[in-house]
Formats: C-alpha cells, sequence, structure tokens
C-alpha cells in the first residue's frame, strides 16, 4: 500500500476516534483526498461536525452513530462504503493525536496530482492550439496554472516565488504536422526582411533569435539584427558578410548555399504578419516545453511541495517572458500616414556606419590654389 493511501486512511481514522481533531483540519478539503470514497467521507464528518452533531457521550466515548450516520451521508454520493471498511480506517490510525500530520501528507499528494493535472491540460491546449493556429486557450491554461500554484503555495504555508536557478527546459520544438509550415514561415519572414530591411522594424522589439525553431534561423536573424543595430545596409551580400564574422559558415551552421536559396526566396510579404506567425509558433512550443518540464516535477515524490511549487513558477518565468513579447506584437498600432517616410537609424548612427563601409576620401593639398572667382576689388572714391 502507497504511504498516501495509509495517510488518507489514518486521517479519517483519526477524525472518526476523534472528532475533535476536525478543529485541526480546518485547511484540508474533501478533493485533498485521492480516493472518492475518502472525499465522500471526509466531507460527511465536516458537514455532521458542523451541523452539530453529537460527537461525545456522557462518559466521554464517541457515539456509534457518529460513525454510522456519517457513512450513510457518505453512501449517497459514493458506492462501496460500508461499516466495515469504517473500522478498517480506525484499525489504521496510529495516533489520533497526529492527524495534522497525516492531513499534510493528505496535501502534499493532492498538490503533486493537482500540478500534475493542470500541466498535462497546459500541454494538451498548446498542441491543440498550435493545429488551430490561435494561442487564447493557451494563455488562459498558463495564467490558470500560475493562480493555482500561488493558491497551492498559501495552502501549504510558504510564499510563493521562483526558484532559483529555474529547472532547465525541454528544447521547445514543433510538432511533426506543423514542422514544414513552421520552417516555411521563418524562411519566408528572412526573405522579407533581407528584401524589405524597414521591416526590421516592425519585429526588433519583440522578437528574438531564439523564437526560431530552426537554430540556423535564428541565428540568420541575429546577424539581420546586427546589421540594423549599427545602421548598415541589409542585403544578401551584407547578410552573407555578417554570417561569415560570426563564424556560422565555418562551424556549418549555415552554407553560402543557403543563405542565397533563403534570399532568393519567394517575394516580400508582410514582416509583421510573418513575425506574429513565428512568435505564435514560439509560445505554443514552449508552453508545451514548460508543461512537460512541470509535468515532470511533479512526478517526483521527493520533491517537496514547496520547492515543487517554486521550481513550477520558475519555469513559467520562460513562458510569462515570450507571453509578454506576444502581448505587445498584437497591440494595435496606428498605421503611419501615407506618403511619411519610414523611421529609419538615428542620422549620426548612419554616417557612422558609412565611415566603416566607405574608404576615406583623400587629404585636401596645403598648397594655395588660385581661386576661381577672382576677388572684387570695391571701386576707389575719386576726389576731385
Amino acid at each position: 500500500m502507497r504511504p498516501l493511501l495509509q495517510a488518507e486512511q489514518a486521517v479519517l481514522g483519526a477524525v472518526l476516534l476523534d472528532p475533535g481533531q476536525l478543529d485541526k483540519l480546518a485547511w484540508l478539503e474533501p478533493e485533498h483526498f485521492y480516493r472518492p470514497a475518502h472525499q465522500a467521507l471526509f466531507a460527511a464528518l465536516r458537514d455532521l461536525r458542523q451541523a452539530g452533531q453529537p460527537v461525545l457521550t456522557a462518559d466521554g466515548t464517541v457515539p456509534l452513530a457518529w460513525v454510522s450516520d456519517a457513512v450513510a451521508e457518505a453512501g449517497k454520493h459514493t458506492r462501496g462504503l460500508t461499516s466495515v471498511y469504517a473500522h478498517t480506517l480506525v484499525s489504521a490510525c496510529p495516533r489520533p493525536e497526529h492527524a495534522p500530520v497525516y492531513g499534510r501528507m493528505v496535501l502534499e499528494g493532492a498538490i503533486h496530482r493537482t500540478v500534475t493535472e493542470h500541466a498535462v491540460r497546459l500541454h494538451q491546449t498548446a498542441r491543440a492550439d498550435a493545429v488551430r493556429g490561435e494561442v487564447e486557450g493557451t494563455l488562459h491554461d498558463a495564467d490558470v496554472l500560475a493562480d493555482v500554484l500561488e493558491d497551492l503555495a498559501r495552502r501549504w504555508g510558504t510564499e510563493p516565488r521562483p526558484a532559483s536557478p529555474a529547472p532547465p527546459i525541454l528544447p521547445a520544438t514543433p510538432a511533426p504536422a506543423e514542422a514544414q509550415t513552421v520552417a516555411d514561415n521563418e524562411r519566408l519572414l528572412l526573405a522579407a526582411l533581407t528584401q524589405r530591411p524597414f521591416g526590421m522594424d516592425e519585429v526588433v522589439g519583440w522578437l528574438r533569435p531564439g523564437d526560431f525553431a530552426d537554430p540556423a534561423h535564428g541565428q540568420l536573424y541575429r546577424c539581420l539584427g546586427a546589421l540594423h543595430h549599427r545602421g548598415e545596409p541589409i542585403d544578401q551580400i551584407t547578410l552573407l558578410w555578417e554570417a561569415q564574422r560570426r563564424g556560422l559558415l565555418a562551424d556549418g551552421t549555415v552554407t553560402a548555399e543557403e543563405i542565397t536559396a533563403i534570399c532568393d526566396g519567394v517575394g516580400p510579404g508582410s514582416a509583421q504578419w510573418l513575425g506574429e506567425e513565428v512568435a505564435r509558433s514560439a509560445l505554443l512550443r514552449t508552453a508545451a516545453a514548460t508543461a512537460h518540464t512541470i509535468r515532470d516535477l511533479a512526478a517526483t515524490d521527493a520533491l517537496a511541495p514547496g520547492r515543487l511549487i517554486n521550481q513550477a513558477l520558475a519555469a513559467l518565468d520562460a513562458l510569462a517572458d515570450i507571453q509578454q513579447r506576444w502581448t505587445t506584437a498584437t497591440r494595435t498600432v496606428t498605421p503611419p500616414v501615407r506618403g511619411e517616410p519610414a523611421a529609419g537609424p538615428p542620422p549620426a548612427q548612419v554616417r557612422a556606419a558609412r565611415a566603416r563601409s566607405t574608404p576615406p576620401a583623400p587629404a585636401a593639398s596645403t598648397a594655395s590654389t588660385p581661386s576661381a572667382v577672382p576677388p572684387v576689388r570695391p571701386p576707389s572714391r575719386s576726389h576731385t
């Protein structure tokens, strides 16, 4: 028999032997028990106590009605609960005064189960949203999981604070069904940013290299971001040069032919829309990977509830970061007035970039050169 089941039996046996133990278990709820019969019996015992059921006889013993009435009330909500099993519960309790300790064991098991349940739900929703092309359900379930963790922390008696360092998150990879679509969107975005460099202004504030499913695509986006930051021209040649400068060609991350194929892809599209597609995929992948990590944490029985809650909150921080950037990307932005030039880098930054790419002008000769137009002398006044 698992220790958790023994703890549940011990709690119920303690309350059947000493109804006053319910006063020390006010923080324990029926849904914290794993077995439905135990849930129904604990709820019945609480209801009888709140209804004023006599719990002691004149000689100070617990009346038989306390047990039989609780079993009868619980039997209305579950099957298979008999008075014989109630006596089994009594026998399973070593010491009724240890009920609060047994109750904490029950709550610890409930915390692990609850975290697992919500993590599995988040993982399933993220995978379903990836097929539907949505994110609303995933964002909702992520917020629910965060709220549940904070509530569990309060019930356990600790402050909800993310652990440091955060647990490692599994690599976020797209499901095979949408892997090709994700890769196509990433290549189209890189092509659009290469052919229409001003599109970097639309995505650079919220899209990160780590949002790309293909690491090579993320490195190329990093190269484009570096060129944009320095105010240098962006085209196929400068992208290839920046990739070589960063060692991407030497270490085999990407080849010159792959860069050429990306830049010569389909005509430019909307950088904003393609960037949102890349960010949406990254958000859903991160949500699925985070949920998988939290589920593995909850499956570790050796992890105490306080550590489990704090490490789960730390794992959610990575999802919260991309969720914030997604909100920034999708908020309504007033379009610029038609005919108004797009805002570019500051003039000083452009001049500095051109200075690095343009050979210096020849030094001016110190020898004096005749003036193209001789100075005109003012007419002299004649004195007569």
